[in-house]
């Protein structure tokens, strides 16, 4: 089991850096890099939407290199306090969760398959470490990210990551807040992704 989830995903551990940020790069390809987190979400995949047609959409100059990052929780944070059995549960957790960081990565694909210039990357950690570490490491100019839309509780609760990648992201944050009454992707841009029926 533990081959297996080894072959699905190369998963690296981010933490949160106080180094200083490094002037801005480009990419190879003499791009400046544009970070778009990710997770299995439904404000996710608007979001992602949202950057194909307003940044990549099809026969359009594309001016970013774009950077798809997700993060994936340590298995020992999903289960909590260790008890009777956790030890035994970590392996089966770790190969559910790389599984799941897999998929939301091969959906991710599927709605960027006509970007020419793209990466996509899986980290584990906290999401908020883990992308605002993408905008360092890739020198970063942009960080797009979906908004959850929480309540006030709920954020001070759970905690947001738009608010805090807004506040120590050492870039352009951009957060797509998902409309009330959002049409489907083909309805609303005149096209739309084709995504496999699971």
């Amino acid at each position: 089991m533990a081959a297996e989830a080894e072959s699905l995903i190369t998963v690296e551990h981010a933490e949160a850096s106080t180094a200083p940020v490094p002037a801005k790069m480009e990419s190879a390809g003499g791009k400046p890099a544009m970070v778009l987190g990710i997770d299995d979400s439904e404000h996710s995949y608007y979001a992602l939407e949202w950057t194909m047609h307003h940044f990549f959409a099809p026969g359009q100059t594309q001016q970013y290199h774009l950077v798809v990052v997700s993060a994936k929780p340590p298995a020992s944070a999903v289960i909590g306090i260790a008890g009777i059995g956790t030890a035994e549960l970590l392996p089966r957790v770790e190969l559910d969760l790389k599984r799941a960081s897999a998929r939301v990565i091969e959906k991710a694909k599927e709605h960027c398959s006509h970007v020419t210039d793209v990466s996509y990357e899986v980290k584990e950690g906290d999401a908020r470490n883990v992308l605002c570490e993408a905008v360092e490491r890739h020198h970063a100019d942009m960080l797009v990210m979906g908004s959850h839309g929480y309540g006030a509780f709920k954020r001070a609760v759970l905690g947001s990551v738009s608010d805090y990648c807004t506040h120590h992201a050492h870039c352009t944050v951009m957060i797509v807040k998902k409309p009330k009454h959002h049409k489907k992707s083909s309805e609303h841009w005149g096209w739309g992704f084709h995504s496999k029926e699971a």
